[in-house]
């Protein structure tokens, strides 16, 4: 079978490395059970361009990648070279994934996906859940839902959702789904060689007891939770440190900074900024860490929990993340409401009992081990793809 994934950013892009690690994961898979999978995406790593080839196609384990410039409206990631490149090559897939909404590539992809009566799957990631819809841009996305989001979303064959919060939450927003299917994130534990110097390198001293919070500092990840909590961690366990990994969202930093200090929180000595960590630096802290945190309002799946768990770090999450309901119930990890004293109380139960954080941990790399596997996920895919590529099409309008 012909795959087409269409996504904004793809490898080697890292600011959005939420949605396009579990797409390479399962594009790589994908390939290696016989499928042909092309990628389009664009240059854009967030605000940055990536120094990759715009003009032939770049083998990335078995997946070809062609990247595309966006040259204006780049907040759209619009470009004009996709656009040509669907317009002539779209009819020799049997079916189209579109990890995007809100952008260009879904409005692009779904317009030639009709155009040659091609079905098309729409990943929006938890774009469409409660606190994203009502927290950011309301007014603007309400308006741009109504006049595109919408048509494109009741044209997919599927709408595929990574937990059942976020199916839930899609379904009760009222938004259309011909069909609607609920299949994980994929992860893959990646080998590097542990940074022995890693406390050393971001001024950590050797007898803190680190809970980390790894993702883009933005409002969503709920820091006004988490900062109150951590507070109250550290009046009972003054070795506690927190280290929060991940780059400023929109200038959030700035509200975070403010919140340390009302708590009388002191950043370089109880609160460590260490920026966006990658591969070894990641692996390292984690290893380091003694609680993984992620108080959320909302995600759709998260990502980083799950890695977390496969590097055996206790998590304690909150209720908002996608994936809560089954850490809960498989005892996972622990999950709590998004409430400062209820984290804080879970966070010091870890740190306070070695043989819970020691089963946290067990139970955490299994619970990863049996749902998220890429060649389980790949499986599931594909018998979704082939049912609706076999699906008669009936002509339809573009978006």
């Amino acid at each position: 079978m012909k795959i087409l994934h269409i996504i904004p950013s793809y490898l080697p892009a890292v600011v959005a490395s939420g949605p396009i690690l579990p797409t390479h994961f399962l594009n790589e898979e994908l390939v290696k059970m016989g499928h042909s999978v092309a990628v389009c995406a664009t240059n854009l790593d967030g605000g940055k361009v990536l120094d990759v080839p715009l003009k032939n196609p770049v083998l990335i384990d078995g997946v070809k990648v062609n990247y595309f410039p966006s040259k204006f409206l780049k907040r759209w990631y619009f470009s004009a070279e996709m656009a040509a490149f669907l317009r002539e090559e779209m009819n020799s897939f049997d079916i189209t994934h579109i990890t995007s909404v809100f952008l260009f590539q879904s409005f692009i992809g779904a317009r030639y996906a009709k155009r040659f009566r091609k079905p098309y799957i729409i990943s929006p990631h938890g774009n469409f859940m409660k606190e994203p819809l009502e927290m950011k841009s309301r007014l603007r996305k309400k308006i741009y839902i109504s006049l595109v989001e919408k048509k494109i979303l009741a044209g997919a064959a599927a709408v595929h959702f990574t937990a059942e919060k976020e199916k839930e939450e899609y379904i009760a927003a009222d938004m259309p789904a011909r069909k609607a299917i609920v299949i994980p994130n994929s992860y893959k534990a990646e080998t590097y060689t542990e940074k022995k110097d890693i406390r050393r390198k971001f001024g950590i001293p050797a007898d803190k007891k680190i809970i980390i919070q790894i993702g883009r500092i933005g409002w969503k990840k709920g820091f006004d939770t988490l900062i109150p909590a951590f507070a109250e961690v550290l009046f009972k366990e003054p070795k506690a440190a927190l280290v929060i990994a991940g780059g400023d969202d929109g200038g959030y930093k700035k509200e975070v900074l403010n919140l340390i200090e009302k708590y009388g929180l002191r950043a370089g000595e109880n609160v460590f900024f260490v920026g966006m960590v990658l591969e070894a630096d990641k692996y390292s802290l984690l290893k380091e860490s003694a609680v993984f945190t992620l108080p959320s309002y909302s995600e759709n799946f998260g990502m980083v929990v799950v890695e977390s768990l496969a590097h055996g770090v206790p998590v304690v999450i909150s209720t908002g993340v996608g994936i809560s309901s089954r850490i809960e119930k498989e005892g996972a990890g622990i999950v709590v409401p998004k409430d400062a004293r209820a984290l804080a109380e879970a966070i010091l139960r870890v740190l306070g009992n070695r043989v819970l954080a020691t089963e946290l941990s067990r139970k955490g790399i299994e619970f990863v081990n049996k749902y998220y596997r890429p060649r389980e996920v790949a499986k599931n895919f594909s018998l979704v793809y082939e049912e609706l590529a076999a699906a008669p099409r009936k002509p339809e309008n573009g978006v």
